[in-house]
């Protein structure tokens, strides 16, 4: 079990940046894989990025490759997720998740564990 509570999240105008935090209880973190997900109103939660215990392995969506930058500080059982040239397409709350294991990244059903979600709004 671990416990997740993200972070974060704010109005910013189009072009800017933010950075996300996930602190994640428990002494083995570094044995989750962490993810970022998204959800905008009425639509599905949608995979943003992933990154493997260790950190070795990163994965992200295509919409915002080049743009966002996931990482982990496995020392303080912390995940970020760094948000540049923001896009009002970006408005969402994003979730952080932990997977004891997993196949398939992108899917939320890979996930054992959320945090309460961070909103993030980027508008002029």
């Amino acid at each position: 079990q671990v416990q997740l509570v993200d972070s974060g999240g704010g109005l910013v105008q189009p072009g800017g940046s933010l950075r996300l935090s996930c602190a994640a209880s428990g002494r083995t973190f570094s044995m989750y894989a962490m993810g970022w997900f998204r959800q905008a109103p009425g639509t599905e939660r949608e995979f943003v990025a992933a990154i493997s215990g260790s950190g070795s392995t990163r994965k992200y969506a295509d919409s915002v490759k080049g743009r966002f930058t996931i990482s982990r500080d496995n020392a303080k059982s912390t995940v970020y997720l760094q948000m540049n040239s923001l896009q009002p397409t970006d408005t969402a709350v994003y979730y952080c998740a932990a997977a004891d294991d997993y196949s398939d990244y992108e899917s939320p059903d890979e996930y054992n564990y959320w945090g309460q979600g961070t909103q993030v709004t980027v508008s002029s």
